[in-house]
């Protein structure tokens, strides 16, 4: 496709994405799978939260937790896969100036609170491990909705502050992103204003969610570790069942994001950028609730309490 030229006194008013092939044969089979991706999105996040709403027994810190986090994965989806689905079968793949910057946004922000959340989990594991006698004295109702309305106020601060200086850049040169969705590497990429400055609020901000989460999350981890290693067995197997979920996501989560806000602008790789966003805005919003409900024994005790009485309701 021939780029779309803009000279300087031209106003942007909308980017071509272009981030899958053009295919028609691989864009009905891409189509199909994002469509059972977003439904099974939708039915397994509401699912958790309404399994965990509808269960006194659930009505506790790490499930009130686990419950944000299939919230934010619902919302950080549909900010990004219910357009890519539609791009598919369109024959021009376009989003307005204005609804770019809105889903950059919201990617951001919801991403940036995810990642703060993981760091609030791991936390919350380790007072519950470390420290039990106090858990419930920590970990008040109280409490936890302070570190809700600290990660979600961290996440939309730093998503205003990266936006507003992404969209105050010029784009003259092309309005073509070789990319799915809105997001700051490739905006930056197409710019022709010096990005210089752009990259390094970028690094300092997103270091400066990432690094401490990651930090807080491996001092709890390690914490929990030499704390399971002093109990028996059956209590060191329960105490590392209740962990390996949240490890998993936060290993795909930050493995994916590290690489496409931290890595050098030298070695970053188009294709490989779409790939991991592929895998932290739809894989994992899609996977949380299976890991979390498969290895899970209270969600899944109580998603089949819910199963067996619809059942005998029908009888």
């Amino acid at each position: 496709m021939e780029l779309s030229k803009y000279t300087n006194t031209t106003r942007l008013n909308e980017f071509i994405l272009e981030g899958f092939s053009t295919r028609f044969d691989l864009a009905i089979v891409l189509f199909l799978f994002l469509v059972f991706i977003y439904l099974f999105t939708i039915l397994g996040n509401t699912g958790i939260m309404f399994i965990v709403y509808h269960n006194s027994q659930l009505h506790t810190p790490m499930y009130f937790f686990i419950c944000s986090l299939s919230f934010l994965d619902l919302c950080y989806s549909s900010d990004i896969v219910p357009k890519m689905i539609v791009d598919l079968l369109s024959e021009k793949k376009t989003i307005s100036y204005f609804g770019c910057a809105v889903q950059l946004f919201f990617f951001c922000a919801l991403g940036s609170s995810e990642c703060s959340l993981f760091a609030v989990m791991a936390y919350d594991r380790h007072v519950a491990i470390c420290n039990p006698l106090n858990y419930n004295l920590v970990m008040q109702q109280r409490t936890c909705w302070l570190l809700m309305l600290g990660v979600y106020t961290i996440g939309f601060l730093h998503s205003i502050i990266e936006t507003c200086c992404t969209f105050s850049l010029s784009f003259c040169s092309s309005n073509i992103l070789h990319h799915f969705a809105c997001d700051f590497p490739p905006l930056l990429r197409i710019s022709c204003s010096d990005t210089t400055i752009n990259e390094f609020i970028l690094f300092i901000f997103t270091s400066s969610i990432i690094m401490p989460a990651t930090l807080v999350i491996l001092v709890s981890y390690l914490s929990i570790f030499l704390a399971i290693l002093k109990i028996n067995f059956s209590g060191r197997k329960k105490a590392f069942s209740t962990c390996v979920s949240h490890m998993t996501s936060v290993t795909l989560f930050f493995g994916t994001g590290l690489y496409v806000y931290l890595s050098p602008r030298s070695n970053y790789s188009t294709r490989d950028g779409i790939v991991a966003t592929f895998v932290y805005a739809v894989i994992i919003p899609m996977s949380n609730p299976v890991i979390y409900s498969i290895r899970n024994k209270e969600i899944k005790t109580a998603l089949q309490a819910i199963f067996l009485s619809r059942v005998k309701w029908r009888i």
